[in-house]
């Protein structure tokens, strides 16, 4: 009963919401890792290279699933 209510309440507009709202968590996610990133390696001259590796992970999984969608569609 509450699958079938939920089938019923789920729409379009959700689903491509949520689709919207993830892809911007991922790129505020890369920006924020790579400004933190920069902040570390000019300002207090010591890298952080797990932030580095975070936003070049969220680069290439970005782009592995826009070129996948592109070419499958």
């Amino acid at each position: 009963m509450i699958v079938r209510t939920l089938k019923e309440n789920v729409d379009e507009r959700f689903l491509t919401h949520r689709l919207r709202a993830s892809s911007l968590a991922g790129v505020a996610g890369g920006v924020s890792s790579s400004l933190l990133f920069a902040y570390y390696y000019f300002v207090r001259q010591d890298p952080r290279w797990d932030l580095l590796a975070v936003a070049v992970l969220i680069a290439v999984v970005k782009l592995s699933a826009l070129a996948y969608y592109r070419a499958t569609d």
